[in-house]
């Protein structure tokens, strides 16, 4: 089982961030939601940062703008993780730079896609 962490995690059902905590959770790997504005996704407790996880991650998948993105960086470095999963809509050329900068393996994927799923079946 990997630990996975989801940064932007919704509690909206109808959002893909709150459908990706949904598929890792089917395929049973530990998530671990991100949101500074929320407090619990899918009976999750949600972490403000991701510096307050509490385990290093295998996956972090990211749903936030890549403005947002380049401020999270730093910590996602600091936090470490095995793979950094960038979302349709999270990518920029700066985005990737910085990644690889700061040691990150980046890869631009779907989390819903690569776990099996269509968004819609969530």
């Amino acid at each position: 089982m990997s630990v996975v962490v989801v940064v932007g995690a919704s509690s909206d059902r109808s959002r893909f961030s709150n459908k990706a905590v949904r598929a890792f959770l089917q395929k049973g790997h530990a998530v671990y939601p991100v949101n500074p504005r929320e407090q619990t996704i899918e009976t999750l407790e949600c972490h403000a940062c991701i510096l307050d996880v509490p385990v290093r991650p295998d996956i972090v998948s990211v749903y936030v703008r890549p403005e947002r993105v380049l401020k999270l960086l730093p910590d996602i470095a600091r936090r470490g993780c095995g793979e950094l999963w960038l979302n349709p809509g999270t990518v920029s050329d700066e985005v990737l730079r910085e990644a690889d900068m700061f040691g990150l393996k980046a890869v631009e994927i779907c989390s819903i896609v690569a776990l099996g799923f269509l968004p819609d079946s969530l």
